[in-house]
């Protein structure tokens, strides 16, 4: 956690064509690709220089990293829905992210996960098992054991264990297999970072500073997605110019990090997020991407930077408390950077909460992904290049699916006569109905 006050810091804290094998191109209905519906071929060349910088990669590379990740986030999440209670998890690996692992418990499934260009790991424990086992870790845990996460790769759950013995203490007192766990010494102590575009500076209260998430629009009100340790429901705020701005509606911290801030009218939000430089980089939608995926943040302490997706819904314990469910990653942060955009591409991922280290030697970082803020609050992020949806005079296709709705992986809806399953969590918009987007809806 990264808050920047005023006066001091607070240490409280490829082308687009080059697709996945067996999972690019169109469908026999010319839906479009998961690069395609990603709009990675429309990466701005701040994005993709960033990328080069801090992932070490050529721009032929960048480019075909975007492509491989809409494509392999795409087929996991089908692969997770056709085999169940099996899924073991799945992640990429390689510069330009080429390579798609699907885990499983069973067997039988390696061929048909093999037949989509993934490769297939078979092992003894289903992701279900994993995340329960975290779940009861999470609620007892303490600083001696500050992060838990599970590890797809290792097939275990991984507890960080800043004091010797804590791990073993935590494993008794919840009566948890220590087959099921590895554990990992580690120096650090995340905190949250604290300090209308993603990135930019924010006051509270004429004091502590953080950074924008995202904008968002509730009904005809802008405002903004933030971390909720930058402040309470009441909290005032001045932006970046230190003209007043708004005030906190809500907010969630401990347990969750997560709040959003209503502007006045002299603020309107906007469909970016601040890039190198100062550049517009556009936002087109909130699909969360896979392990292993590459990610930026952008900040008002540090600016740009950029890393890659370590573990979903892992569980930190803060000076502060515990929060579940944030993403980790290897990008770095300082304080007054908290609140601010992690983006993939063009695909919003969440507001930066808290993590350890710097920008001069390398940390770890962990962000409150968006979508359930939006879902929380009900709020709908402000994009840029979506479909106008029918115009005047012409009928919406029956059903519930509804644009604006944060649909979670495995959710269902009608439409159009048919019913499809949610393969990826996102915030439904316009030109993204479930027969358009094969990436993003199963067809039962």
């Amino acid at each position: 956690m990264l808050k920047r006050h005023a006066r001091t810091a607070c240490t409280a804290l490829a082308a687009a064509g080059l697709l996945l094998a067996g999972t690019g191109g169109a469908t026999a209905d010319s839906a479009p690709s998961a690069a395609t519906t990603l709009r990675t071929a429309d990466a701005p060349p701040e994005l993709l220089a960033a990328m080069q910088r801090d992932l070490g990669l050529t721009p032929t590379q960048a480019r075909a990293r975007l492509a491989h990740e809409a494509e392999a986030g795409a087929t996991a999440a089908r692969l997770r829905d056709r085999l169940g209670a099996a899924f073991a998890g799945a992640w990429v690996d390689g510069a330009d992210a080429a390579t798609l692992t699907v885990a499983t418990t069973r067997a039988a499934d390696t061929a048909a996960i093999r037949a989509t260009g993934a490769t297939a790991r078979l092992v003894p424990r289903a992701l279900a098992d994993l995340d329960s086992a975290k779940a009861a870790l999470d609620r007892a845990a303490t600083a001696g054991t500050p992060v838990r996460y599970v590890d797809p790769r290792s097939n275990t759950v991984v507890v960080e264990e800043a004091e010797p013995g804590a791990a073993a203490r935590l494993l008794a007192a919840t009566g948890t297999d220590a087959a099921l766990v590895t554990v990992v010494r580690t120096a650090e102590a995340p905190r949250p970072l604290y300090d209308l575009r993603g990135g930019d500076a924010y006051y509270m209260n004429g004091s502590g500073r953080c950074s924008v998430g995202f904008p968002v629009t509730k009904g005809t009100v802008n405002g903004f997605a933030t971390a909720g340790h930058c402040g309470r429901a009441g909290t005032t705020t001045s932006g970046f110019n230190q003209v007043a701005q708004g005030s906190f509606q809500a907010s969630v911290f401990p347990g969750n990090d997560m709040a959003w801030v209503a502007a006045n009218t002299q603020w309107a939000s906007t469909p970016y997020v601040k890039g190198s430089g100062g550049a517009n980089v556009q936002v087109t939608g909130s699909v969360l991407q896979p392990v292993g995926a590459s990610v930026c943040r952008s900040g008002s302490t540090t600016g740009w930077h950029c890393g890659t997706i370590q573990q979903h819904d892992t569980g930190v314990t803060y000076p502060e408390g515990t929060i579940s469910g944030v993403t980790r990653t290897t990008v770095c942060a300082e304080p007054g950077d908290s609140g601010g955009s992690y983006i993939s591409g063009s695909q919003a991922q969440g507001v930066t909460s808290g993590g350890s280290g710097n920008c001069s030697g390398g940390g770890t970082t962990f962000f409150q992904p968006l979508n359930p803020i939006l879902s929380a609050y009900g709020l709908t992020l402000k994009v840029t290049g979506s479909d106008p949806g029918p115009g005047p005079g012409e009928p919406e296709p029956g059903g519930t699916w509804k644009a604006g709705t944060v649909y979670a992986a495995g959710a269902t809806v009608t439409h159009g006569g048919a019913s499809y399953r949610c393969l990826q969590g996102h915030q439904a918009q316009p030109g993204w109905e479930p027969p358009n987007v094969p990436a993003l809806w199963q067809r039962l």
